[in-house]
């Protein structure tokens, strides 16, 4: 069974581990689900902290863009993963809440390139300074060293995702 990925041997009903290393997995398993359900709900927050009218996802996508614009929306389907509909329909809100801007795209004229507003860019770093005060305050008790750690674990973690494009 070499060659075969990890899906394909599930697929099959392969064991892949019993005893410690399976209920290391087990637990990690577990401990992941409940960082992603959090952060998904801080990132809702975030967002309503950005404008009460933000739509699901408008929070990650600003950020995106933030760091990344101006874009074109196919670089926003390219990068985030989300559908071609989605992202306009989400563009569009942002630009009528004033977050969001168009502007012709100098390389092709039938294109258009976004990007955040003054607006958006100055309540991005409200909300990431809010964020560093929060971090700070939960991992008060930690060590410099201790988050310098996880902070590498996380790092490696997901370097092995984009590794296995997940």
């Amino acid at each position: 069974m070499t060659g075969m990925t990890a899906m394909d041997k599930a697929a099959q009903g392969e064991q892949f581990e019993d005893g410690p290393r399976g209920e290391s997995l087990s637990r990690l398993e577990s401990e992941v689900g409940v960082l992603v359900w959090r952060a998904k709900r801080a990132m809702k927050a975030r967002g309503r902290m950005l404008h009460p009218d933000l739509p699901p996802g408008g929070y990650m996508m600003l950020t995106w863009i933030a760091e990344r614009g101006p874009v074109r929306a196919s670089a926003l389907v390219d990068g985030l993963g989300i559908d071609k509909g989605a992202v306009s329909r989400m563009v569009q809100a942002m630009i009528d809440l004033g977050l969001l801007e168009r502007h012709p795209d100098p390389e092709d004229g039938r294109a258009s390139l976004v990007s955040v507003t003054a607006q958006a860019r100055d309540g991005l770093e409200r909300v990431a300074r809010e964020r560093r005060v929060r971090f700070n305050d939960r991992l008060a008790d930690w060590s410099p060293d201790e988050i310098d750690r996880l902070s590498a674990m996380l790092s490696r973690y997901n370097e092995a995702l984009e590794r296995q494009g997940s």
